[in-house]
């Protein structure tokens, strides 16, 4: 296996490991925001919009390294 592949593929599951940490965090920001805290959730649904930027670049990152 060759090193842009090894690096493909770990970066493949750092962004799944990302994604899960995403969607746990947006269920507790919406639990939250049930309970009255609208200002705590929005903000932190704004940190996650940063979270998807990211994604989007990782993501782009595999393509380029897998030759996508």
């Amino acid at each position: 296996m060759d090193k842009a592949t090894v690096t493909a593929d770990t970066l493949e599951l750092i962004l799944l490991n990302q994604q899960a940490l995403r969607a746990g965090i947006e269920e507790l920001a919406l639990w939250i925001k049930q309970r009255g805290s609208v200002p705590a959730c929005d903000s932190v649904m704004i940190a996650l919009q940063t979270l998807d930027a990211n994604a989007e670049g990782i993501e782009q990152g595999i393509r380029v390294l897998r030759g996508d």
